[in-house]
């Protein structure tokens, strides 16, 4: 993923996006441009499913995630569901 400062989206940006983007924001998250997102949608080889939305395209932040490698549930130091630190023992 691109830097932030270069126009990229940022890691912890990908976690505040809605359930889905536009093509725009998900070409630079994917670090590439619109130009090349549109081609890549043409060929049929988008890293990642698309929606198409009226004359729309729409790409679910879970696929885009997935197609970086970024896991879409928290992980956490103590499982939530056992007895640990801030679990009153």
């Amino acid at each position: 993923m691109k830097d932030p400062e270069e126009g990229g989206v940022s890691f912890t940006e990908m976690f505040d996006l809605p359930v889905a983007v536009d093509l725009r924001t998900a070409a630079r998250a994917l670090g590439i441009g619109s130009t090349t997102a549109y081609r890549l949608i043409g060929k049929d080889e988008f890293p990642c499913p698309i929606l198409r939305v009226g004359g729309r395209y729409r790409i679910p932040t879970t696929e885009l995630m997935r197609a970086l490698g970024i896991d879409d549930r928290p992980r956490y130091s103590v499982d939530p569901d056992t007895d640990g630190p801030g679990n009153g023992f």
